[in-house]
């Protein structure tokens, strides 16, 4: 008789259920304790494969996605890359509007994974034809038999985190969470888990990091989308130019900005002090914890999550390059580096 064999179906039962793990050394000047969910751990390593998944499977239980159907979406690089791994597994055409601003990696990583790349100026207007959400709605426009996942305006994309990270940070922390610190690109990740984590206790706080250069935070103080508040800033996935129906701003207490090179600092030295091997966004969360720790805003009862979306090997031209963080001015600030050189035996 033939033995059972353990194994998984394919690469999408893997998604989800991503750990929680204890900041050590990096937290220990901060006050409190401190946790991150580290969503790297998802096969296409980033919070994103939850929502592709998500808001696939919910199209084809709809009747909108065939066999041989197109998967339209704008991204800067880790929805795209989630939505491509889908896609494979699915059998479904995929083609992507990228932001100039995501690193080549990013852009080499969907390109491998047969999605179709159309790479847009970043430094525009939300509405400019050449912008990547009006590339991407374009596009739909003129593929037959095509979907636009749409995450920025996806009532999805808060519901995928809802029904998952929401609730596995909820079981994970034993219903002990007290703070919540997730940084707000489209808004789907932190307002999910928001609204699941304050129908369990109003209590908890939940706080989100966005970038200078965007409008958020300004918006969710005052309801103004103000134009002067935006400009270039570096940090991908993070902070916006427009201000997406995925935020649901009524779950989230307050916003907190963080700076272009303090947080790609911070990412370095995550990973070499706890040797988590993250993104920018996830230095961003991170540099959040220590400003909102001089704000006083922790007591040693804080049971602290912070959200680490995606992996650093999507930023090895970038933040974890020598090279460019010295052509962006980052080694002026004083804060933690990688060896500068790499020692050739001959």
């Amino acid at each position: 008789m033939r033995k059972q064999i353990n194994a998984y179906s394919n690469i999408l039962d893997l998604i989800g259920n991503t750990p929680l793990i204890e900041l050590n050394k990096i937290a220990a000047p901060l006050t409190g304790n401190f946790y991150a969910k580290v969503e790297a751990f998802n096969p296409g390593h980033s919070a994103k494969d939850r929502i592709a998944v998500y808001i696939i499977e919910e199209a084809e239980r709809r009747g909108i996605l065939k066999p041989g159907s197109t998967i339209i979406e704008t991204t800067s690089g880790n929805t795209g890359f989630s939505l491509a791994m889908v896609s494979i597994v699915k059998g479904y055409k995929c083609i992507l509007s990228v932001s100039s601003k995501s690193s080549p990696d990013k852009i080499d990583m969907l390109r491998s994974m047969g999605a179709k790349v159309y790479i847009c100026p970043a430094h525009v207007s939300a509405d400019d034809p050449r912008s990547y959400y009006e590339v991407a709605k374009r596009l739909h426009q003129e593929t037959k038999d095509s979907i636009y996942i749409n995450q920025y305006f996806n009532e999805l994309n808060i519901e995928a985190h809802y029904n998952t990270t929401g609730r596995e940070i909820w079981e994970q922390t034993n219903g002990e969470i007290t703070h919540l610190v997730a940084c707000s690109g489209t808004g789907g990740t932190i307002s999910g888990i928001a609204r699941y984590l304050k129908e369990q206790n109003p209590n908890v706080k939940v706080l989100g990091v966005d970038a200078y250069g965007s409008v958020l935070k300004k918006y969710h103080e005052t309801g103004e989308f103000d134009h002067n508040e935006i400009y270039p800033y570096r940090i991908e996935g993070l902070g916006k130019n427009l201000i997406p129906a995925a935020t649901d701003f009524n779950c989230i207490d307050r916003y907190i900005k963080v700076t272009d090179g303090e947080s790609a600092h911070m990412a370095r030295k995550i990973a070499f002090t706890e040797g988590l091997f993250v993104g920018y966004t996830s230095g961003a969360a991170m540099q959040a914890l220590y400003q909102l720790n001089t704000e006083g805003e922790f007591t040693k009862d804080s049971n602290v999550v912070v959200v680490f979306p995606d992996h650093g090997s999507r930023y090895m031209s970038k933040i974890y390059s020598n090279e460019w963080m010295e052509n962006q001015g980052f080694f002026d600030i004083e804060n933690a580096e990688m060896p500068e050189k790499v020692e050739y035996i001959k």
